[in-house]
């Protein structure tokens, strides 16, 4: 009798001890479940409502479509109610700069548009910054470098050592412009002078339009040479010394409709590279793959930095 009681008792252990992780077993289930179906449902919708967009300008400035399109739509957007650009950018090419800076200047036609700078916000970073309401730099942020340089390497002495010889026949003496494979012409350097020297003057014209500096004074910020953001302070190049917690507050200031509302990052989706993503993971180049794909190609016209 004893013996059947202890053997009862087992049995009944046991299965509590069963009920138990079964129940817990469901529990998972139904939670796993239900997380799946919500991810499944809302997974891919946006919160709704308004909101201030926040868009971010990261390195070297390349002519990009997309990404100006991305910008502009948002003066359409009703939700969008303003824009935060955080700018990381030592420069770009000159069609990369115009097309951000008429982006931004859309939306800052419809809402408040404030600039932030990183790091660094120089030359076509300084462009896109300008294109906003109101620009706000740290106190050691790199920025201004209002000029335009144009580099291109000559391999022709390296040619002549190993005995190569390009031929060119070409409708005139400027035509094609500097090659790397032969010493470039004094005429040909007056030609791609010019070309820069009208850059530069677009550039001129912006800084001068958008932060109200002429004669002298601009003739000074715009002689290519850098400022921190206290130095641009000083001289008109940026409104503030501070950063993101300042650009909220200024945008409060601007609109009290403003205060509170969600900040939601605005940006383009990382391109597929298919099976170059797994070779550019595992040798550590992704973000060169990512760059090579995304872009139309280096310019080699003139670079704004």
């Amino acid at each position: 009798m004893s013996l059947n009681s202890d053997i009862y008792e087992e049995r009944r252990r046991k299965w509590r001890r069963f009920g138990f992780w079964k129940g817990v077993g469901l529990t998972l289930g139904v939670l796993i479940g239900g997380s799946i179906l919500l991810g499944v449902a809302f997974g891919d919708q946006e919160p709704t409502g308004p909101y201030i967009a926040k868009h971010y300008v990261l390195g070297t400035i390349f002519n990009d479509p997309d990404r100006d399109q991305l910008i502009a739509d948002l003066a359409e957007d009703r939700d969008a109610r303003a824009l935060i650009l955080y700018v990381e950018s030592p420069g770009g090419t000159t069609v990369g700069a115009e097309g951000i800076f008429d982006a931004i200047r859309h939306v800052a036609a419809e809402k408040p548009v404030v600039a932030v700078m990183g790091e660094v916000a120089a030359s076509g970073g300084y462009i896109a910054s300008i294109a906003a309401d109101h620009v706000i730099a740290r106190g050691n942020t790199l920025t201004g470098s209002i000029g335009v340089i144009l580099e291109y390497p000559d391999v022709s002495g390296l040619l002549d050592r190993i005995g190569v010889e390009v031929q060119t026949v070409r409708s005139s003496d400027v035509k094609g412009g500097l090659s790397p494979l032969r010493p470039a012409s004094e005429e040909e350097l007056d030609a791609q002078r010019e070309l820069i020297a009208d850059a530069h003057n677009w550039f001129r014209g912006l800084v001068e339009a958008r932060r109200q500096i002429e004669g002298d004074a601009l003739n000074m910020v715009a002689d290519g040479r850098a400022f921190t953001g206290r130095q641009a302070l000083d001289v008109d190049l940026v409104d503030q010394i501070g950063g993101l917690r300042e650009a909220e507050s200024w945008l409060e200031q601007r609109d009290s409709r403003l205060d509170g509302l969600p900040i939601r990052v605005v940006s383009l989706p990382e391109p597929d590279l298919g099976w170059l993503d797994y070779v550019g993971n595992l040798s550590g180049f992704a973000e060169i793959y990512r760059d090579l794909r995304a872009r139309e190609g280096f310019r080699l016209f003139s670079t704004l930095r």
